[in-house]
């Protein structure tokens, strides 16, 4: 997982999820300190406990909960800072750092996702008593424990072939690799025990409402002013929904519809309910655009000057316009060991795994033409295009999400099993006062 486009998958909500409920951690250490744990080659200390019973106790009443007795609050806390030193330990024993600017990049992150610019960032730590220094250090030590576990973790993880084809093939998978529909819905109501002309007086007002929205009427004013649905006054907006967790027949009818569609009423239960497509999301085909390239390579080197080597691609290209032979002349002179061999025949390529400089000339030279010599961090090239194809990845896609949706649960899974492990093979001395000693 990559912490920088990822980060809100890899920190813990520990400092971060207090800091933004508003919560007023006291950071300044206390005058008179002591350890509480003793943790294989480390420490717990009596202020850095303190520090964090006091953001949990925030966050708690933030959140409205009752708060358990001191003594196994704190003990509850402790036991989460021991694990986290562990973890931090092995970080320091396998080399891990984070460097400055991965740190900036994530605090600059965290930031943005709270709409706050850095300079607000430094202000809000400054009203919750926490300094902008202590802060960075706590998001250096979650990005440490991050990579540590996506190292240790996920080395422990092996999904098979079978279990991805099963996954596929399973009701559950089916479901949540299923595309996903943004729906409103503007509902008619009738009464529990309506009669007869009460059912169709719904009906003549849904019919109304629905050739209303044909004729162009915005369908999040006529859910305001026409739905008694509970959401409404939110134009009807029911959020994303999965095809099968619709009843039938809106399933297999919303699946079939283009966005911006809206479906006919239909009788429910509370009434008529008109639905509109706003968005579509996964599920569908994936066609990746395949280039069939062939290239010549020619690198500068100690012995062969830039200049020396754009001439050299230059008599290449020349010659192969006068009639001579690409593959055979690959074969003799281009310095791609994985393709020279072939003729220079990249064989079908999606242009998004090329570098930007061979993509843009392959993408604007014809079929069936040569480029003219142009170069990329690589060295100079010649290409030729010798076809283009849309390829269906669809079944290859809908693996690779199979793959990450079991990876993920099973990554859950071994986490707790081997963060227990960690935790039972380690000297840990509780100093705790009214808590066991215990020393493994």
């Amino acid at each position: 997982m990559n912490v920088k486009t990822k980060l809100s998958d890899c920190l813990r909500p520990l400092m971060l999820g207090a800091l933004f409920l508003g919560t007023a951690a006291n950071a300044a250490v206390q005058s008179i300190d002591r350890v509480v744990a003793i943790v294989d080659n480390d420490v717990v200390m009596q202020s850095q406990l303190d520090q964090r019973v006091h953001e949990v106790q925030q966050t708690i009443a933030k959140r409205g909960g009752g708060l358990p007795p001191p003594g196994v609050l704190d003990q509850q806390v402790l036991e989460r800072l021991i694990v986290e030193n562990l973890q931090l330990q092995i970080g320091e024993r396998s080399g891990i750092r984070i460097t400055d600017e991965e740190l900036n990049q994530a605090v600059g992150t965290i930031a943005q996702r709270n709409n706050m610019t850095i300079d607000q960032f430094r202000a809000a730590l400054a009203h919750d008593g926490l300094s902008y220094d202590d802060a960075r250090d706590q998001i250096r030590r979650e990005m440490i424990i991050s990579r540590v576990r996506q190292r240790r973790v996920s080395e422990r993880i092996q999904v098979s072939e079978q279990e991805v084809k099963n996954f596929l093939a399973s009701d559950l998978g089916k479901m949540q690799l299923s595309e996903e529909l943004h729906l409103a819905n503007i509902l008619i109501p009738t009464p529990e025990s309506a009669n007869s002309e009460a059912i169709q007086s719904a009906y003549r007002q849904a019919m109304d409402v629905y050739q209303q929205l044909k004729q162009g009427a915005d369908f999040g004013q006529m859910a305001v002013a026409r739905s008694g649905s509970e959401n409404a006054l939110e134009g009807g907006d029911m959020g994303w929904r999965k095809p099968a967790q619709l009843p039938p027949p809106f399933d297999r009818e919303l699946s079939a519809m283009a966005v911006g569609d809206i479906t006919q009423p239909a009788r429910t239960p509370g009434g008529f309910i008109i639905l509109k497509v706003l968005e579509k999301r996964g599920g569908g085909a994936q066609v990746r655009d395949e280039v069939h390239v062939r290239h010549i390579l020619i690198k500068p080197s100690e012995i062969r000057s830039e200049a020396e080597t754009k001439r050299l691609a230059e008599k290449l290209y020349d010659r192969i316009e006068a009639g001579e032979d690409f593959a055979e002349l690959a074969k003799s002179f281009s310095e791609d060991p994985g393709s020279a061999l072939n003729g220079g025949d990249l064989n079908w390529v999606d242009p998004n795994a090329l570098v930007p400089e061979f993509r843009k000339v392959m993408a604007e030279t014809p079929q069936g033409q040569l480029s003219k010599p142009f170069k990329s961090p690589y060295g100079w090239h010649v290409l030729e295009v010798l076809g283009r194809r849309a390829t269906d990845s669809t079944t290859q896609a809908r693996e690779q999400q199979a793959m990450t949706v079991l990876r993920n649960r099973k990554y859950d899974e071994e986490l707790q099993t081997w963060l227990r492990q960690i935790r039972d093979e380690a000297y840990v001395e509780i100093k705790l006062p009214g808590a066991d000693q215990a020393a493994q």
